[in-house]
């Protein structure tokens, strides 16, 4: 299980988490969503320790992230998969060398292992024939897959998804979340998505919390927020640019 307890994250002056408190249950996925700007990606990143919080918690399986020694964290990583908002994947490197390269920092399966591994993870992802190819060949939505292969690649209880669709058109949108879904139900991996779209939301959310203030406003199932009263919490997810139609916008706050 993943706990967040009372998270404060600060950049200088910018006060970006102010008491961020989430709860992620297993074999379930959890959505992010708030604003542009609102810390959604700096949340995740306490819990693969890219970032250590100012003051708060962070738990994985009753491991506390912030305190662990480098070669204890390097293995919590190993099973925690991490989807980047554009793919990062390295452009020099073959398609079949991009997911593989975990499993080869790992240095626990042999090169056969490995290329099982990749086209395994490429099957998953509907992307048999890429291996050879390089990351320049082909669209920004196989791109986002071959990202989500690398993080299977690794078998891992949990992944983190930042912004997976982000820059896609709405039927590559669609394919990326059915992927999400897949790996869900198939693999019954948990997840946490960052995302502003709440197409996307509905589609692989279990759960859905909002971030706003650098706190968690609102968390509920899907049926919930979609009966939600909370004025900021409506103004988001119906997409007005003010809160009951009286000119109060809602203001994000802190940073991604």
């Amino acid at each position: 299980m993943i706990q967040l307890k009372d998270v404060h994250k600060s950049f200088g002056p910018k006060q970006v988490l102010d008491g961020f408190t989430l709860d992620v249950p297993e074999g379930e996925t959890t959505v992010i969503i708030g604003y542009s700007g609102t810390g959604k990606s700096v949340a995740i990143k306490h819990i693969v320790g890219l970032l250590e919080p100012d003051s708060g918690e962070v738990w994985v399986d009753g491991l506390n992230v912030p305190e662990l020694p480098r070669k204890e964290l390097y293995e919590l990583r190993s099973h925690i998969g991490y989807v980047f908002q554009f793919a990062a994947l390295f452009d020099s490197f073959s398609i079949g060398e991009n997911v593989a390269m975990g499993l080869r920092k790992q240095g626990r399966l042999s090169e056969r292992e490995i290329s099982e591994r990749v086209d395994e993870a490429l099957e998953l992802v509907d992307l048999p024939n890429v291996r050879e190819r390089f990351p320049a060949e082909l669209s920004g939505g196989m791109r986002k897959r071959v990202g989500i292969a690398r993080a299977i690649a690794l078998r891992p209880k949990y992944i983190l998804y930042d912004e997976p669709t982000t820059g896609l058109d709405p039927v590559t949108s669609a394919v990326i979340d059915q992927l999400m879904v897949r790996m869900r139900e198939k693999l019954h991996v948990t997840g946490i998505v960052i995302t502003h779209d709440m197409r996307s939301a509905y589609t692989v959310g279990t759960r859905i919390a909002m971030l706003y203030d650098g706190k968690v406003r609102w968390q509920g199932t899907v049926a919930e927020i979609k009966r939600a009263d909370d004025p900021i919490v409506k103004q988001f997810i119906e997409g007005r640019p003010t809160v009951n139609g009286h000119g109060d916008a809602a203001k994000p706050a802190g940073s991604s």
